[in-house]
């Protein structure tokens, strides 16, 4: 993918002009027009596409990288012959952190891992939560992290880090922003690299031996493109789903073709609410009387409801919700590698009946989809083979942002001006394009803008601009003659 295919400015390790064509066709009136987009586009993201690679990179490592700074909690000092009750783990969690409310119960997911007793706790930020790691063999308390999620802190940040720099909110328009570019620069570029002259097919897909200066960098630029083309596109699709702006479009369209994502219901009694009914009724005291504190609800216990799901078939890397008022446990799969599980079912605390269960093969095809997607960004689905995947084409993508810059500079139309740099394809290409492929171009591109609102904003400002600045252009040329 070239970022600088720009006007053709001889220097002396430019590559040659490619020979005018024979006759007139839409790819030599379109290529004009994707060569200035591609610049442009390259020239003014690239900054932001790299901050999102650079912390992409970041994330990728973090995987590996708390598993060392966080061993003590998340492994057991030995595999003993059997795990303590899951109730017995709490109350050790308890005694550790009696200032929290236990949420959930994370069973460890292999012999040598430890349980999570999740808590609530005053103090923490929103989202936050405090983690007590526990022995299942001996109930030992390993230690205690504040995490976001399934995240402990190291990957926490640095997960805030990649979507919002940690500038919150406003952050989150830097990595929509790239996102919302990122797919249309690799596909411009394919186009431009595959359209091609070449001597060779072997150049396509290979770097030309024996280049040198601006042709050698350029052959490493399309090359290196095109083979992480697929993967920018899938990360670029997948990081618009939890986008801001684009990821509402997202969302609806999802929702509309009925994709959406599933969940189990935990509610004990479903139609309570129905009909409208007043929630107060049978409840109205005479004034001044205060109402009395609701029954005791009869619990079997955290065992009994885990032993009911598992006896369900939900038994994989499980996280178990503990009840809230008028819901039961949820107890659900968290195995995000393939083959994945994802089964999760709710359990009534009075009997350790199965209330209501969702099984992963019933999931819409979309909502498929975004899950393995989500998680495919995210580094989770194929383990370490997909964590290594995502930092390689983090380093393809720094690496083709720093090839084309360099081909800018290279392209300079003189070199004895230490200042100059490559130009831009000259303005109006837009004008040699055909009636019947220029409308259907500009109605598919209003669509994609208003569905992806950054990008469609970011593209009005780069007209405007690039018009005001044409415009400036030619008033000069006339004051000059």
């Amino acid at each position: 993918m070239s970022l600088d295919e720009v006007q053709d400015v001889r220097t002396p390790d430019s590559d040659p002009p490619a020979p005018a064509p024979t006759r007139a066709g839409t790819w030599a009136a379109l290529r004009p027009l994707l060569l200035r987009m591609h610049f442009y586009a390259g020239l003014l993201i690239a900054p932001l596409l790299f901050l999102a690679a650079a912390t992409g990179l970041l994330y990728a490592a973090s995987w590996q990288a708390e598993k060392i700074l966080y061993a003590d909690e998340l492994t057991v000092a030995r595999v003993g012959d059997g795990a303590l009750p899951l109730s017995a783990q709490v109350e050790a969690a308890k005694g550790a952190a009696p200032q929290g409310e236990v949420v959930s119960v994370w069973p460890g997911p292999d012999a040598e891992a430890t349980t999570r007793v999740v808590m609530e706790s005053s103090g923490l930020a929103e989202g936050e939560t405090l983690t007590v790691f526990v022995d299942p063999y001996t109930a030992e308390v390993r230690g205690q992290l504040t995490t976001v999620g399934d995240a402990l802190p190291l990957r926490a940040w640095l997960s805030t880090f990649h979507s919002n720099l940690q500038l919150g909110e406003f952050g989150r328009n830097y990595s929509e922003m790239a996102a919302s570019w990122m797919w249309v620069v690799a596909l411009g570029g394919l186009a431009l690299w595959a359209g091609r002259r070449r001597r060779r097919r072997a150049q396509l897909v290979l770097p030309e031996r024996g280049a040198t200066g601006r042709r050698r960098t350029l052959s490493w630029h399309g090359v290196v493109g095109l083979w992480s083309v697929v993967g920018l596109v899938v990360l670029s699709a997948t990081g618009l789903t939890w986008s801001k702006y684009a990821g509402e479009n997202i969302g609806r369209l999802q929702d509309s073709l009925g994709g959406a994502t599933p969940a189990v219901s935990a509610k004990l009694n479903p139609g309570a609410e129905a009909g409208g009914a007043d929630e107060h009724a049978g409840h109205h005291m005479p004034e001044g009387t205060e109402m009395p504190p609701p029954a005791p609800t009869a619990d079997v216990g955290l065992d009994r409801a885990v032993a009911a799901a598992r006896d369900a078939g939900v038994s994989e890397a499980i996280r178990v919700t503990l009840p809230a008022e008028g819901k039961g446990y949820v107890i659900k799969e968290q195995d995000k590698q393939v083959p994945v599980h994802f089964d999760a079912v709710a359990v009534d605390p009075a009997d350790a009946r199965i209330v209501d269960e969702l099984r992963f093969a019933d999931y819409p095809l979309l909502a498929k989809a975004t899950r393995f997607g989500i998680d495919l960004h995210m580094g989770q689905t194929f383990g370490l083979a997909n964590q290594i995947v995502l930092a390689a084409l983090a380093v393809a993508l720094m690496l083709l942002i720093f090839w084309g810059y360099r081909m800018w500079w290279l392209r300079r139309p003189t070199k004895d001006r230490a200042l100059s740099v490559g130009r831009a394809q000259p303005r109006g290409a837009w004008r040699k394009l055909p009636v019947a492929v220029l409308l259907p171009l500009a109605a598919a591109t209003a669509l994609v803008g208003w569905f992806i609102p950054l990008l469609g904003i970011s593209l009005v400002a780069f007209l405007a601009v690039d018009l005001l600045l044409g415009l400036m252009a030619r008033r000069r040329a006339a004051a000059a003659q």
